[in-house]
């Protein structure tokens, strides 16, 4: 089972292309910060479902406004499978 720190460093693995030289930490916004939009942000949730073998329900994206809150819904999905 992954550890939560695990699956935060996964999901800054994820993110890293799209950080532009930034550093990614629990806080970064994914929108403001990062300046996603919706396409890459489906991108992104289509990386993690294969990085953790997980299907992340589309209702949880208006809840994930940071690197932490992704990683957090990932680690209870991890933690269900």
């Amino acid at each position: 089972m992954a550890t939560y720190e695990d699956v935060l460093a996964q999901t800054c693995e994820v993110l890293a292309r799209f950080a532009k030289g930034q550093p990614l930490t629990e806080g970064t916004r994914l929108l403001a910060d990062l300046g996603l939009d919706s396409v890459q942000a489906m991108e992104i949730l289509l990386e993690a479902e294969e990085r953790f073998d997980i299907s992340i329900p589309l209702n949880v994206l208006p809840s994930v406004r940071t690197v932490g809150d992704l990683a957090r819904r990932v680690q209870q999905l991890v933690d269900r499978a």
